[in-house]
């Protein structure tokens, strides 16, 4: 998937610029590198996981992992050891690489697994080794990417080099990615709206991908007015920021960011609903409509608005290229133009398998298409999302979180009889994580979430909690999640105990 020509600029990050040519010489070291540490001469599904920050080593890395032939495990940079222990027990991982920052934690990790562990410093480092490397076919594992499930349980979902390329081609397509362009990179990339959208269609085309170490709303303003970047693609929540970002900024400053924005010639939203009025401010303020469009870990990119075209707020579009997708209504039947059904989608781009769970994989298709579980209408030839089936998936700053996993975990604290996690809606997050709770004492939101802290990712954290002496629930003993709802709908601002 790498297709720029050698001298052309491949990675942009903290430690300058970085070739193509001289990607692809790391990620072949890489692969013989970590071929060498296995003793073995093709990687063939064997999982290899990775914490390592966003720039020129992770490409090289991920690369070079599939260069041996093995399947890439990315772990997320925010997640407490809780969570990145479960990643590398569930997927079995053989291989553990790590930055710096993440040494410590990661080798201690391997060593408790008798897992081989490497510094990514010393992978890309040191004498070359002359070995070699396997051929890859496309019908390979190639990534496990984890997304929590309504179980709570996080799942890991098996992409193949196939899924990944047909998905890259259709978006290649859709959005018209050429070598000339520069995209300016701020997402996660233990996501596929990091690692497909923004990253891989980038270096299939031979573009440049301008690898940000996190957020900062200043420094993406400084990108834009720039005047070399020509794409950007973020979550609701990031577009929020940058509006409150240059709400904040002089006049001069803010004619000059406007001037910068409007250079552009893409801006896209996703991962989470698009509220209306972030898309129609982003519109003021800098000149751009935001495209919108929707996707899954399981099924990459279904949906889409148009590159050339009207782009309706609130619509993600119409199928991508290679993507068939209907809705289907409460019956099994094809839902009418105009009414509402789930989607559900086919194409070469969807997921093999969940990893080591046949059952959740077969309950996941009917007659071929994956069930997405998420409520859509069809208006005037496009789609509109409505919502989900399950009260228990939170779309949080463009992530999909276990209302459930937070429950298990916040259920653990001592002073906790009982509680009820849901998502509310929030400008700023899309939606926000609250938790009622049910205490032996009085607990405070910061008391409650330093408590959590080290046993939950920063956006799975409650932003809102609500002290109640009791939980709604049916006559059945369950809670009743819609009634919890209504607890926090009873206040006018959500009250952070």
């Amino acid at each position: 998937m790498i297709g720029g020509d050698g001298s052309a600029i491949a990675i942009v990050d903290r430690n300058g610029e970085h070739t193509y040519a001289s990607l692809e010489a790391a990620a072949r070291a890489v692969a013989r590198r970590l071929l060498a540490a296995t003793g073995v001469d093709d990687l063939a599904d064997q999982r290899v996981a990775f914490r390592i920050a966003s720039g020129f080593d992770y490409v090289a890395t991920l690369f070079g992992i599939w260069r041996a032939g093995g399947i890439a495990v990315p772990l997320c940079l925010s997640h407490p050891e809780p969570e990145l222990a479960y990643v590398l027990d569930d997927t079995g991982a053989v291989l553990i690489v790590s930055d710096d920052v993440g040494e410590d934690l990661l080798s201690r990790l391997a060593a408790e697994r008798d897992v081989t562990f490497g510094k990514v410093v010393e992978l890309l480092a040191g004498d070359p080794i002359e070995s070699i490397l396997p051929q890859v076919t496309p019908d390979r594992p190639a990534l496990i990417l984890y997304t929590s499930g309504t179980t709570g349980h996080p799942k890991g979902v098996v992409m193949s080099h196939a899924a990944l390329g047909a998905n890259v081609e259709a978006l290649v397509e859709a959005w018209g990615w050429t070598a000339k362009d520069r995209i300016v990179h701020v997402l996660p990339l233990h996501h596929t709206h990091g690692i497909v959208n923004a990253l891989l269609c980038a270096l299939r085309v031979g573009a440049t991908v301008d690898m940000l170490p996190g957020f900062d709303a200043p420094t993406v303003w400084r990108r834009f007015t720039g005047g070399r970047a020509t794409l950007f693609m973020a979550v609701p929540t990031v577009y929020n920021r940058l509006i409150r970002d240059w709400d904040e900024a002089a006049t001069v400053e803010q004619e000059h960011r406007r001037k910068g924005a409007r250079g552009l010639r893409l801006m896209v939203s996703g991962s989470a609903a698009l509220p209306v009025p972030v898309f129609e401010r982003w519109r003021e303020i800098t000149g751009q409509t935001l495209l919108e469009r929707y996707g899954m870990t399981e099924i990459g990119m279904a949906l889409s608005n148009p590159l050339d075209g009207e782009r309706r707020p609130g619509s993600v579009g119409v199928p991508l290229p290679g993507v068939e997708v209907r809705l289907l209504d409460e019956q099994g039947e094809d839902a009418a133009e105009g009414c509402s059904g789930e989607i559900h989608v086919r194409g070469r781009a969807l997921f093999d398998e969940y990893w080591g769970r046949p059952e959740e994989t077969n309950a996941a298709f009917l007659d071929g298409w994956f069930r997405t579980g998420d409520v859509a209408i069809l208006e005037d030839g496009a789609y509109r999302i409505l919502g989900r089936q399950s009260v228990d998936i939170i779309m949080t700053g463009g992530y999909k979180v276990s209302a459930l996993e937070i429950e298990n975990v916040l259920g653990g604290h001592p002073d906790i009889l009982e509680c009820a996690v849901v998502g509310m809606e929030d400008e700023e997050w899309g939606e926000a994580v609250c938790a009622a709770v049910v205490c032996r004492r009085y607990l405070g939101r910061e008391e409650l979430r330093e408590w959590a802290r080290d046993k939950l990712a920063p956006y799975k954290l409650p932003r809102h909690v609500l002290l109640v002496t009791e939980l709604p629930k049916n006559a059945m003993g369950k809670v009743t999640k819609p009634d919890v709802r209504m607890l926090f709908e009873g206040f006018d601002t959500l009250r952070q105990t």
